[in-house]
């Protein structure tokens, strides 16, 4: 099949970029809302935007002959540049779903916007538990990860192995906060304490006063409970103020793989972190990855783009269940087929709009195991997906139904 790919820039830094597989009637629009240049460009961004178009190259066979088009938005981090495009996109273009969209606070304008006005979202960038729980709605599937399982992987594993005081040192928004009150819950739950917290500005360059202040906690474990960039800055200066050889131990809350590249082994090693997926899991991941890296000058893929791909990928099979693009028929499709990708195999989708799959604890090799470019991990545990997130009764979400 050949793809036809035109790439231009629009309003509001959004890009257009239109995979073309057979003249059909209306084009199905998918709308990638996403950090096209901030600090959560390297694991979202434009890895986002080739995801949902291999998606689409894929799963051509399912078509039935349908245009689907991938327009690109970069929401810059901003909930009222998010909100803009998303408006735009649905109003004036015609897009029926809205894919990625990193931090939170965006994702949760753009979450009402498409419930209001009946489209889809697909959340693989944004992190907030709170999607699937006070905040649900009939036409959101948050798929990846979420901040509960965040917590209920990294956070349990370290506490129950003697990390009992903790520091968070956190992102001052919804993402942050989420993903702070979570896995202290955890900690707490398993009989640990949470002995003190700093919240900074998102995209900080000094995280001099906060380290100094978890240093003086004395605080077996500081948690950075951030992301991308921040989570990267935040590492590297720990290890400049030598915070590790003092004897405390650092838990990255939210880590990609993207990360662990940034930061490097000699830095990174040790670490504990919990994802869905991991480029290196299965001959179908490999192969996803050797696409991705041939694209991105041998950058791999990060479990938001694995996330955004699979997404897509199930969307589209709804939607010709469905016979039509509908927000909440499709969405109530997505819930009523079993998910079944190369990525994430098989799977379901709850009546919150959870997607359910596994989830791993990982730790970062030392320099001296890794064998190869971009092997990072090692396996230390599975937390099979009915322990992986949050129970279905417990979020709050009105969908949960008894």
């Amino acid at each position: 099949m050949k793809a036809r790919i035109g790439l231009a820039m629009i309003a509001a830094g959004a890009a257009t970029i239109t995979t073309q597989v057979k003249a059909a009637d209306d084009p199905i629009k998918i709308g990638v809302l996403t950090d096209l240049s901030g600090l959560y460009a390297a694991p979202t961004g434009p890895g986002s935007v080739f995801a949902a178009r291999q998606a689409v190259i894929d799963s051509a066979a399912t078509h039935k002959g349908r245009r689907i088009e991938v327009v690109a938005g970069d929401h810059q981090n901003k909930p009222d540049v998010g909100a803009g495009i998303a408006n735009r996109w649905i109003d004036n273009e015609k897009v029926d779903v809205i894919v990625d969209v990193p931090t939170s606070s965006v994702a949760f304008v753009v979450n009402d916007i498409v419930r209001n006005k009946n489209k889809v979202f697909l959340a693989s960038g944004a992190a907030a538990s709170d999607l699937t729980g006070t905040r649900c709605t009939p036409n959101t599937v948050h798929w990846t990860y979420d901040t509960w399982a965040l917590a209920n992987g990294t956070g349990k594993a370290i506490v129950t192995t003697g990390g009992d005081s903790w520091f968070f040192i956190t992102a001052d928004y919804a993402f942050g906060h989420a993903l702070e009150r979570d896995t202290a819950a955890v900690v707490e739950a398993n009989k640990g304490k949470v002995v003190g917290r700093a919240r900074h500005p998102l995209a900080t360059n000094d995280f001099s006063s906060f380290l100094l202040q978890a240093q003086a906690s004395k605080a077996k474990i500081i948690a950075f409970a951030n992301a991308g960039g921040d989570t990267v800055n935040s590492i590297k200066q720990a290890a400049e103020f030598g915070i590790v050889h003092g004897g405390q131990k650092l838990a990255g809350m939210l880590v990609n793989i993207s990360d662990i590249d940034a930061l490097g082994l000699k830095t990174a090693q040790g670490l504990m972190l919990t994802e869905p997926w991991y480029w290196d899991a299965s001959d179908a991941n490999r192969a996803f990855a050797k696409t991705f890296a041939a694209a991105h000058g041998g950058r791999h893929p990060t479990m938001i783009h694995a996330g955004v791909y699979a997404a897509v990928t199930h969307y589209l099979k709804a939607v010709d269940a469905a016979g039509g693009a509908d927000g909440k028929a499709v969405v109530a499709k997505m819930k009523e087929l079993p998910t079944d990708d190369p990525l994430f195999g098989k799977g379901s989708i709850r009546p919150d709009g959870r997607k359910i799959h596994d989830m791993y604890l990982f730790e970062v090799k030392r320099p001296d195991e890794s064998q190869r470019a971009w092997d990072y991990y090692k396996l230390r545990a599975t937390i099979p997906a009915s322990e992986a997130f949050r129970p279905l009764g417990q979020g709050g979400c009105p969908l949960a139904g008894g």
